[in-house]
């Protein structure tokens, strides 16, 4: 059974949402697990500070807006194009943070069977990919995200600005996401201050692979 650690802060935020449509999911792991690639602090304002934002806000939305209750957040994000920009934006975020999260884990986490097969397959190498992946979150211009994808049952890499992702209808490169890095400056600027190739190299650290095969067979079911 997975153990779910708690801030204080987000453990009141919790329950001011308990009424509320969408929440801020708790972290399965300890805020300082990430240590010393992503930083104790860090992790506590993304976390408990811009994802509640962005999912208060999100909430304020389907408060004003009928055709939002009860849809679940994936829903919301393949159709996207429907709503306004502000749940775009804060659709978009929670839906992407909430990936984030369980992607991360502490280390210790390997890559192998059918995910890594595909990957030598579709890229060359393990380390081709990481390159790859890695070009593709440095170069992404201003904030956005970076994403390993499944389209049409094959790997793809792809970016997005903002708090796009790839189920977005809005967006040109369309997939079912597996991997995915925050690129925006939040995400690592305490530590890393301007170098987010530093970030990105720190990333591999903590990536929690069992995730990212669990979502990547269910992507492959769905061809």
């Amino acid at each position: 059974m997975k153990k779910i650690f708690l801030s204080f802060g987000i453990m009141a935020l919790l329950a001011l949402q308990a009424q509320a449509q969408f929440t801020v999911p708790a972290l399965t792991y300890p805020v300082a697990a990430l240590e010393p690639h992503i930083d104790k602090q860090t992790m506590e304002i993304h976390h408990d500070k811009h994802h509640a934002a962005y999912v208060e806000k999100l909430n304020k939305e389907v408060t004003a807006n009928a055709l939002l209750k009860d849809k679940s957040i994936e829903e919301i994000v393949t159709h996207v194009s429907k709503y306004n920009k502000a749940v775009r934006d804060n659709a978009g975020g929670h839906y992407n943070h909430s990936l984030f999260w369980t992607v991360l884990g502490p280390e210790g986490h390997t890559l192998s069977g059918p995910l890594l097969e595909d990957i030598n397959t579709t890229f060359g190498s393990f380390d081709q990919f990481k390159n790859a992946f890695a070009d593709s979150a440095k170069t992404r211009f201003g904030s956005g995200w970076a994403w390993l994808i499944v389209e049409g049952g094959k790997l793809k890499i792809t970016t997005t600005p903002n708090q796009d992702n790839p189920l977005m209808d809005v967006v040109k490169v369309k997939g079912t996401p597996i991997l995915a890095l925050d690129v925006w400056e939040h995400a690592y600027y305490l530590k890393y201050q301007n170098k987010r190739p530093d970030y990105i190299s720190a990333f591999w650290n903590v990536i929690n692979w069992n995730e990212v095969n669990r979502r990547y067979n269910d992507a492959k079911k769905k061809k």
